[in-house]
């Protein structure tokens, strides 16, 4: 499988069959070490994204050489582990890096703005703040901001210069910010697969992509999101008509790769989704009128869609159709 969006880690979980056997791909936020036993116990194998927390056992390795590229801005690294039975890669992504810099930053102005015009506050108070309260606003403060959250040191004090008034003091972590400029767009892969090239390792957790595209296909696309279906026959006609519809969009996505028209499919069913069918009703000396269902004729740009994919449409849908007029 081609990625689509390979700067992205943050994925599903997929199953996945080749000649060798079956691969677990499984992201970081369904990672964890009961889930893990439980697929070693049964002999399963695994390709799986680690919390981020664990980067920073491979700070050293960030900054070292022996990078691959492996797509575009990607590059990836194995990692030297004490335990044979598991290798890690490291991967990093330019695009990913510059994303979570921009997010970084903005959480960071958030919080500052939010602490000087807390200052602001305390420092026009005719009295006493309580403290508590002051401290839970800092608490729901960083919780709206976590990304930036751990860079700031802060502390409610006692004015020195206003007897009975409070004053917030903060700074920024040197250290917060240092490693936060190393680790953006960093990533770490676990696998129990040995003898694989870490370009090999990335290819196969990134097939991800593909199980993500195809839940937003259905949800957005399709508009088949979850239904809570009681009885167990509508779930299973629920998949089916999930699953047709899927087929069907990824039979147009080939047919518009072998045509030369891309992958994106959305536009050219917003496009083609201009053609309308009408009714026609015309009367007859014999007291009915006949009923005829017509296809609109595609434009210019329709016509050279339809004929990339090696489709036409027909002129009338279904055979023409008596209808009897009724006296009011």
């Amino acid at each position: 499988m081609s990625p689509e969006s390979p700067c992205s880690e943050d994925l599903p979980c997929c199953f996945l069959r080749n000649a060798l056997g079956n691969i677990w791909v499984v992201d970081r936020g369904m990672v964890n070490e009961e889930n893990l036993a439980f697929i070693r116990d049964r002999g399963g194998r695994y390709v799986v994204g680690t919390p981020r927390s664990m980067l920073k056992r491979y700070e050293k390795e960030l900054t070292e050489s022996g990078w691959s590229a492996v797509y575009e801005d990607v590059e990836v690294k194995l990692c030297p582990t004490p335990d044979s039975s598991e290798t890690f890669v490291l991967c990093r992504s330019q695009a990913r890096a510059e994303k979570e810099k921009a997010m970084h930053e903005r959480f960071s102005e958030r919080i500052e703005q939010a602490l000087v015009s807390l200052q602001s506050r305390l420092a026009r108070a005719k009295k006493r703040p309580n403290r508590s309260q002051v401290e839970r606003q800092i608490g729901r403060l960083l919780a709206r901001n976590s990304r930036a959250a751990s860079r700031y040191d802060i502390e409610v004090q006692d004015d020195p210069d206003r007897s009975g008034h409070l004053v917030l003091v903060w700074q920024s972590r040197d250290d917060w910010t240092a490693w936060a400029a190393l680790r953006e767009g960093a990533y770490l892969l676990r696998t129990n697969l040995n003898g694989r090239t870490p370009e090999n390792l990335w290819h196969t957790y990134i097939q991800l992509t593909d199980a993500e595209a195809a839940f937003r296909t259905f949800k957005t696309d399709l508009v088949l999101r979850p239904i809570y279906h009681q009885v167990q026959p509508r779930v299973h006609a629920h998949i089916l008509v999930a699953f047709l519809a899927y087929a069907m969009w990824k039979t147009l996505q080939k047919w518009m790769e072998q045509a030369g028209l891309g992958r994106g499919v959305r536009t050219v069913m917003q496009e083609l989704a201009r053609i309308k069918c009408c009714h026609v009703i015309l009367p007859t000396s014999t007291g009915r009128e006949i009923e005829l269902r017509c296809v609109m004729q595609p434009d210019g740009h329709q016509r050279t869609l339809l004929q990339r994919l090696g489709l036409k449409i027909p002129l009338r849908l279904g055979q023409p159709r008596w209808r009897r007029i009724i006296d009011t």
